[in-house]
């Protein structure tokens, strides 16, 4: 394997060579890759098959594969009332020059097209039909149950996470401790969801975590179309309105005003003022 793409914590999939490692997933998986429809992220690449189905490959370093192991994708293909491509079979291996696993999963293709960026600077075009999807996917993936953890960012999600995380940003004395766990994608930003047809994919990081993590994380994704984010606090109120909902918000807000901050970022300033109106409730009681 190529060095270029081995190196977990400093490569960007959208910089570096892929060619050797798309012909191997092309070989384990006894497929074609259409080079014309390569997409690459940051610690992802995907592109379609010649039998129409989709590939995404992600590296991990060993010690971020933890004892729930590193299937995202195909334990969720069993969550029920959940809209989501369809998953078909993968190929696993272990890098031979680092301490790193590569994953390729297959897919079915989306049925609609990405969104946009995970943080979106314009309001897209989203049908009533859509926003009921949307709901509906959420609703039933808290019904469900999981021994897995969520790692938003890569990092498992813990009570001392969610301490760390607000108190590090926001002194004020406020209680953080979670009161309930339920399946979240933990990464649901405007990347990984499709349109005009409702479909969530990239479940890498699925599991438990405080309720309202998803919807918190997509109204951060929102901040810089007020609109968008008003309409997404609107269609997910339940979680907002709930105590772990508000912690949830601080926590994203934690990330958005914490020490890797970009002064530029315009989510900021409606980041703070919303942070210091969940601080104030909680305060209250």
């Amino acid at each position: 394997m190529s060095h270029s793409v081995s190196a977990v914590r400093s490569v960007d999939l959208r910089a570096e060579r892929v060619a050797k490692l798309l012909d191997r997933v092309e070989r384990s998986l006894l497929t074609r890759l259409d080079p014309g429809t390569v997409v690459r992220k940051r610690r992802s690449v995907g592109a379609r098959t010649d039998r129409g189905t989709w590939v995404r490959v992600e590296p991990r370093s060993l010690g971020k594969i933890t004892g729930q192991g590193w299937n995202g994708t195909e334990s969720a293909a069993r969550l029920e009332g959940v809209t989501q491509p369809a998953w078909r079979g993968c190929v696993v291996w272990q890098d031979a020059d680092e301490p790193v696993m590569w994953r390729a999963d297959e897919t079915d293709l989306l049925p609609g097209t990405p969104i946009g960026t995970a943080v979106l600077a314009e309001e897209p075009t989203l049908s009533e039909e859509w926003w009921r999807a949307f709901g509906d996917s959420l609703d039933a993936l808290a019904r469900h149950t999981t021994q897995r953890v969520a790692t938003p960012d890569t990092v498992m999600i813990t009570q001392g996470l969610v301490t760390e995380s607000i108190r590090g940003v926001f002194p004020e004395e406020i209680d953080t401790v979670v009161a309930r766990w339920v399946p979240a994608h933990a990464d649901l930003n405007w990347a990984n969801m499709t349109a005009p047809a409702f479909s969530l994919y990239d479940w890498e990081d699925w599991g438990n975590a405080p309720r309202g993590l998803d919807a918190a994380t997509l109204w951060a994704a929102s901040l810089a179309v007020p609109a968008l984010a008003d309409r997404v606090r609107r269609e997910r109120r339940h979680d907002f309105e709930s105590r772990d909902g508000k912690l949830m918000t601080l926590f994203v807000c934690s990330k958005i005003l914490g020490p890797d901050a970009y002064p530029e970022d315009p989510r900021m300033e409606p980041a703070r003022s919303k942070a210091q109106q969940i601080i104030a409730e909680l305060q209250a009681g």
